[in-house]
């Protein structure tokens, strides 16, 4: 099943997205899921980010290809970092690049929302608590980065965590085509077989550390092939069944 938020006029809401249909939802997805006597054409609505998350907890290496790409040991734990909630956009929107970088990169994601609070969970405990996958772009200032070893600033401008098309409920997070490309040309392309660390281990991890609340997203990492884009290209964050995400750099 898969869930998105939408604007259809001068109103959001969240629905379920069935071919050209959107059903409409009873407020959001995560207590229970009331279908409405009311649906939309997809193109009569703008698609949202899927959820509004109070933070997003980014993983840093955590595909074995990746940590190969930059010669670098593989993490005895998962490496966490925080961007911020104003990062969000959705699908379509434009990832504006900021006049203090030099250099500007994507980095194709597995995103994973939360369904309900998880503080201090076990492994198994995990997946009860999460609510389903979606594709998000962890938009990266490389030259930034390099020079500060804090990520808070190169992750962290506005529209720098393109979330969407959807959020995908019934999929194994394990066994994922993942895929990006830039201008139509394919940059990365992976299965999520190759993470480090997989999605249960991430969500207990980062639970012992802070309470991850309901429409929270964890993402996953990205695999090797992160590159630059520029002003005027378009980049596509794709994964195996849960669709495409889409945005412009402006």
């Amino acid at each position: 099943m898969k869930i998105v938020r939408y604007r259809a006029g001068r109103k959001t809401g969240y629905g379920i997205w069935d071919g050209n249909i959107v059903q409409s939802l009873a407020g959001a997805p995560y207590r229970q899921l009331k279908k409405l006597d009311r649906s939309h054409k997809l193109s009569e609505i703008k698609l949202l980010a899927p959820c509004t998350p109070s933070k997003i907890v980014a993983i840093g290496l955590n595909y074995h290809s990746h940590a190969k790409e930059m010669k670098q040991a593989l993490p005895e734990e998962p490496m966490i970092f925080i961007k911020p909630s104003t990062a969000v956009i959705g699908p379509e929107d434009k990832i504006i690049y900021p006049p203090a970088s030099k250099r500007l990169d994507y980095e194709a994601e597995l995103g994973v929302v939360m369904k309900k609070r998880a503080c201090k969970i076990s492994t198994g405990e995990a997946m009860d608590c999460v609510l389903g996958y979606t594709c998000l772009n962890d938009v990266t200032t490389r030259d930034l980065l390099e020079k500060e070893r804090p990520l808070a600033r190169s992750k962290g401008f506005d529209t720098f965590a393109p979330i969407g098309p959807c959020i995908e409920t019934d999929l194994d997070p394990g066994n994922l085509l993942l895929e990006s490309y830039l201008n139509g040309e394919l940059k990365q392309r992976i299965n999520t077989s190759d993470l480090i660390f997989p999605v249960p281990e991430l969500v207990s991890f980062i639970s012992h550390v802070m309470t991850l609340l309901p429409g929270d997203v964890i993402a996953t990492g990205t695999p090797s092939g992160v590159g630059p884009m520029q002003k005027g290209d378009t980049i596509e964050v794709k994964i195996e069944h849960i669709g495409t995400l889409i945005n412009y750099i402006a």
